[in-house]
């Protein structure tokens, strides 16, 4: 069975970080380790909520905990997404460096949670930077958004050549799999949202349709990093070959029935329960197109 450690928030109410990501790991056949960097009432996307943020030394410490009771050898992947600070950052760069030495062949799938086009960024001050010089380096497979890509390659996002453009510069520093989200280049179909995932073995991209949501539900992205992991390792060709090019049809249908049961019940948070289902068996299928 794959294992996976997930490092991220965790909300009491409603689905984003590991409330986000790891029901669907489980639903696609993983067992989760979830290792909680704060503990809040509700996302911070309602203005108002009470909670504690962790401390490095708390992180470490679960870990050793989960270590000393079952070691880390069987670990296949550690996840990681939003960062509340360089500390917590470092912490979970550490936790990939134990987890690689009882077993190197154990993947880091870091989600670069930084801003969004719209909203600009909305983590502290130094997070962009060390992400770009430290996290995406040490990463195998990185899933940023088109705002983020952007930053992370120094350059503007405006056509498809500017993303693959980007994505190879982001896997010369490191990851051999970058996966971009929510894409809306100079030649996307208004009503469509789009993915895309490039390897060193080609690049495909992938439209799915937009949904007029009064307010934009958070953790989608979250939800979309653990679910292209799980299809990623769950794959024989894995991080080869065409495996991404079928992990990013699989996470598109994924996200496209998760976004069609939260627009059908007019919430602010992701319909995860009544969309279960279909992140194992999606009803709409939806084909990737190569492009390089």
């Amino acid at each position: 069975m794959t294992h996976i450690i997930s490092i991220q928030s965790h909300v009491a109410y409603g689905y984003v970080g590991n409330r986000a990501a790891v029901l669907p790991l489980q639903r696609l056949g993983c067992e989760v380790t979830a290792i909680n960097t704060v503990q809040f009432s509700n996302h911070t996307g309602y203005g108002a909520f009470t909670g504690e943020v962790f401390t490095p030394a708390h992180l470490k410490e679960v870990l050793d905990g989960v270590e000393a009771l079952t070691g880390l050898k069987d670990v296949q992947a550690v996840l990681s997404g939003y960062m509340g600070d360089e500390g917590i950052g470092r912490a979970v760069l550490e936790s990939v460096a134990r987890v690689r030495a009882a077993n190197p062949d154990a993947l880091y799938c870091c989600d670069p949670v930084m801003g969004d086009i719209g909203r600009g960024f909305f983590v502290r001050e130094g997070i962009p930077a060390w992400m770009r010089e430290c996290a995406v380096p040490a990463a195998d497979i990185v899933t940023p958004n088109q705002f983020e890509l952007a930053f992370l390659s120094d350059q503007p996002i405006e056509s498809l050549d500017d993303v693959l453009t980007a994505a190879a510069r982001l896997r010369e520093q490191g990851p051999s799999v970058v996966l971009v989200t929510s894409l809306d280049i100079d030649d996307s179909t208004p009503d469509t949202i789009e993915m895309l995932v490039d390897t060193a073995v080609g690049s495909w991209r992938i439209a799915t349709p937009r949904f007029d949501f009064p307010v934009a539900p958070n953790g989608a992205g979250d939800f979309t990093a653990a679910v292209f992991l799980a299809c990623c390792l769950r794959d024989q060709d894995g991080m080869t070959n065409e495996g991404p090019a079928r992990a990013l049809a699989s996470t598109a249908e994924a996200v496209h029935a998760l976004f069609t049961h939260t627009f059908e019940a007019g919430t602010r948070e992701l319909a995860l329960i009544q969309a279960q289902n279909e992140i194992v068996a999606p009803r709409q299928r939806f084909d990737a197109e190569r492009v390089r």
